[in-house]
Parts: structure tokens; C-alpha cells; sequence
């Protein structure tokens, strides 16, 4: 049996063949990859995820020491304490200090530690994400690409069938002229054929507009004049008789990122709360300074001061401390923060065991789709090729003047039925073949070029 509107495709080339010479046709491959090259809104998504990254950062950096240096100048007047004496004085003075210091928290009931694993798991999430957003925008396209070729066979279907009838409405002309054939029956093909330029023109009209708007999926400049290069129909073989829904899920669970993205934000929560627990347990730290001064009393040129240097150097002291904070009473601030981490975790719970009870539902529908969607397309195509060869013999017959006009006309229209049927039922079964394929690997840049 021939393969599916052979015919169609011949038409679809020669059609192309005389648009303009600059119009660029793109390969389903084609138009993926320009978009995830160019997407604004997967750019977006690349930022958070950037900034995930920026977050892991902070947090390690919370575990090293600081290091503050501070200084100081004062001028004194009325009474005042002499740092050179420790008496009280009432001179005017000028007082300078500097001071060096660093400390490190040694223990904080390891919240420190709990939150950057859960960056580290946000980051994870993040990075399906990613996945979840290309593969998103690439199903988007997929979608708008073949609705593209089905609006084109349609268009290519409807030119065939305004072709036939030019091509009777010539042959009655010229009988006509000959006095061979009736007026009427000319007005009657005349009819038809007016009718099949309607249909043409409404196919054409169906086809800007789906181009328009996988241009616009695509974000291209509204100059942009581009088309999409057709398949090879008969090269696409679908020997696929079925699929098991249990078995495909089971793939599914483990490789798709829409369940991972969720499982390890479902980790990362766990580190939260046990994060929030933390600010419960007594924190310890400790650290060291270095401090020192210059002191001089204004206005007092006969008195015996020290230079800055010796003061800086005579005036130099050092301290070592441990600090230990035991919450008590925070205004519940921890507890709260338990509470509300608590809940996150809760709700991620919830919301994977949705997405995963979804996926099972959708991996079914997907495979019982497919299934009896295989069987339309096998009638579609044994449909196609009876109306073929019942065209063709009446065809035969209204060039006699065996059959009348409306016999002729109702066999055209039911083979223009036919090769849409065939078209949409091949397109459909394709499409839900990758889709069943994309549960299968997770990913659809590997499944669009097979």
C-alpha cells in the first residue's frame, strides 16, 4: 500500500519551489535549537539559577572568621578621663585608638552546615528546572511545528482539489464550445470550482497564520521570512504496536526532571527544618583583638608627651574570648521558623505525590492515545487508498457522461477527506509517539532527530 499522500508532497515541493529563493525552510532541529539559543524566558530561568549558585556561596562564606579593623579620633573637653594616668582631667585632649579583631563561630547546632546542603539541593532543583523549562518550550514548538505541516497539507489537499476542478472546467469549456455539452453543466463545475477556491484560500489563510504564530513562539522579528521544511512522510515509519503504561512510568519516575526537580527541593526543606532546629541549640564562638592609642593634651606645648609611634607601641594590648549564647526567649522566632519549615516540607510531600499520581495519569492517557490511535491511522490509511481508486474510476466515468456533477463532486470531497484523515492520524500518532518517547529519556533533544 503506498505510503501516506505521496501526492501531497510533491505539491508541497513544487509550491516551494517557486516562492523566492531568500526564505529560509528550518527543520523541526532547526527551529529547537535556535530556541533554546535565544529564549528570553529560559534566560530567565538560567539567572535563578545563577543565583542559587551566589547562595551556596554566601553560606560557606558565613564558616570562615571575619576580620574588622576600626578606628577611631576624639577631642575632649571638660572633664575627662587621662588614659596615660587614669586621672580625671579637666584639659582639652585629643584621643585616637585603633583596633584589629576577628572571630569565628566554632558551633550554632550545625545550622550553618544544614544550610548549605539545602543550598546545594535548591541548586539541584534549580538545575531540573532548567530541564523542565527547555523541554517545556521544546514540546511547545514540536506541537506548533506539526500543527504547521498538517495547516500545509491541508493547504496542498485544498490546491489539488481546486486543480481537479480547473482542470474539468477547461475540459467542459472546450466541450461547450464544440457544442457537445450543455451550458448548465459547465455553470455546474464552474460552481465547484469556486467552491474549492474558497476552500484553497481558507488553507492558505490557516497556514500564515500558524507559521505567524510558530514565528512568534520561535521570537523572531516580524521581517522574518522563514517556512518550515517538510518531512519525508514515506521515511517515517511508525512499527510501534503498543505500550505498557506500568512500564513506562516506572522509567519515568526515575529519569523525568519534573519529579527530581521536586524531590530534591523535598531534600532541601528536610535541611531547612533541621537548619531552623539548630537556632535552638546553645551557639559558641570565639576570637581575638589587638587594640591600641595616642593620647595628647592640646595647648600644652611644655608638657612631656610621648611621640605617636611610641604611644602606638606602649599602648598595644591584646585579648583573647570565648562567647557562648544559650537561647532562652526569643519571641518564638525559632519556633516559628520550625513551624513554617515544617509546613514547606509538608507541602512538598504533598505536591510530589500529585505530580507523581499526574504523571501516572498522563503516561496512561498517552499510551492508551497511542494505542488506539494506531488503529485509526491503519483504517485512515486503507481509507485513503480505497478513495483513491474509487476517484480515479469515477473520475473515468464523469468524462463519459456516465455520472453527473454531483457525483463527481462528492467523490473529490470525500478523497480531499480521506488524505487530511490520513494526514492528521499520521501526524497525531507521531506526536504521541515522541511523547511517550519523552517519558522514556526525559529529554526531548535526543528523541527529535530519530
Amino acid at each position: 500500500m503506498k505510503r501516506i499522500i505521496p501526492a501531497l508532497i510533491i505539491l508541497l515541493i513544487t509550491v516551494s519551489g517557486k516562492m523566492s529563493a531568500q526564505k529560509e525552510y528550518w527543520t523541526l532541529e532547526d527551529c529547537i535549537t535556535y530556541a533554546l539559543a535565544n529564549n528570553l524566558e529560559l534566560q530567565r530561568q538560567e539567572l535563578q539559577t545563577e543565583a542559587a549558585k551566589v547562595e551556596i556561596q554566601r553560606a560557606r562564606m558565613n564558616m570562615l572568621p571575619d576580620l574588622n579593623l576600626g578606628s577611631d579620633a576624639r577631642v575632649g573637653f571638660g572633664r575627662s578621663i587621662d588614659p596615660v594616668t587614669n586621672l580625671i582631667t579637666f584639659k582639652q585632649n585629643l584621643s585616637n585608638s585603633y583596633s584589629l579583631s576577628s572571630s569565628i563561630e566554632l558551633f550554632n547546632g550545625f545550622a550553618t552546615l544544614n544550610t548549605i546542603s539545602a543550598g546545594k539541593f535548591m541548586l539541584q532543583a534549580g538545575i531540573e528546572a532548567d530541564r523542565i523549562a527547555r523541554n517545556t518550550l521544546i514540546v511547545n514548538i514540536m506541537g506548533q511545528y506539526y500543527r504547521v505541516i498538517y495547516a500545509e497539507g491541508l493547504e496542498a489537499a485544498a490546491r489539488m482539489q481546486l486543480e481537479l476542478s480547473e482542470r474539468q472546467l477547461f475540459r467542459i469549456s472546450k466541450m461547450v464550445e464544440a457544442g457537445k455539452e450543455a451550458v448548465a453543466r459547465k455553470y455546474e463545475i464552474e460552481s465547484q470550482a469556486s467552491a474549492d477556491r474558497l476552500t484553497y484560500t481558507t488553507a492558505q489563510s490557516s497556514t500564515r497564520q500558524a507559521l505567524t504564530q510558530l514565528r512568534q513562539m520561535l521570537q523572531l522579528g516580524s521581517g522574518a521570512d522563514f517556512g518550515i521544511q517538510m518531512p519525508e512522510f514515506d521515511a517515517i515509519l511508525i512499527t510501534d504496536t503498543g505500550f505498557d503504561t506500568d512500564s513506562i512510568y516506572n522509567i519515568a519516575a526515575q529519569v523525568l526532571p519534573r519529579l527530581k526537580a521536586i524531590e530534591y527541593e523535598l531534600r532541601a526543606y528536610d535541611r531547612q527544618l533541621a537548619a531552623a532546629r539548630g537556632a535552638l541549640a546553645p551557639s559558641l564562638s570565639v576570637g581575638g583583638a589587638i587594640y591600641t592609642g595616642y593620647y595628647a593634651v592640646l595647648g600644652e606645648d611644655t608638657l612631656d608627651q610621648a611621640s605617636f609611634n611610641t604611644q602606638l607601641r606602649n599602648n598595644n594590648s591584646q585579648a583573647i574570648y570565648f562567647s557562648l549564647n544559650i537561647p532562652i526567649f526569643n519571641r518564638y522566632s525559632a519556633t516559628r521558623n520550625i513551624k513554617l519549615a515544617k509546613i514547606r516540607k509538608t507541602d512538598t510531600e504533598l505536591r510530589l505525590e500529585i505530580e507523581r499520581n499526574n504523571l501516572y495519569k498522563e503516561i496512561e492517557d498517552a499510551c492508551l492515545t497511542y494505542n488506539s490511535g494506531r488503529e485509526e491511522y491503519v483504517a485512515a490509511e486503507a481509507n485513503l487508498a480505497f478513495n483513491r481508486k474509487s476517484y480515479a474510476a469515477v473520475e473515468k466515468k464523469f468524462e463519459t457522461g456516465l455520472v453527473d456533477v454531483m457525483d463527481f463532486a462528492t467523490a473529490k470531497a470525500t478523497l480531499f477527506t480521506a488524505e487530511t484523515e490520513a494526514l492528521r492520524t499520521k501526524l497525531q500518532l507521531l506526536i504521541r509517539k515522541l511523547t511517550i518517547q519523552f517519558y522514556s529519556t526525559g529529554e526531548y533533544v535526543n528523541i527529535v532527530t530519530n
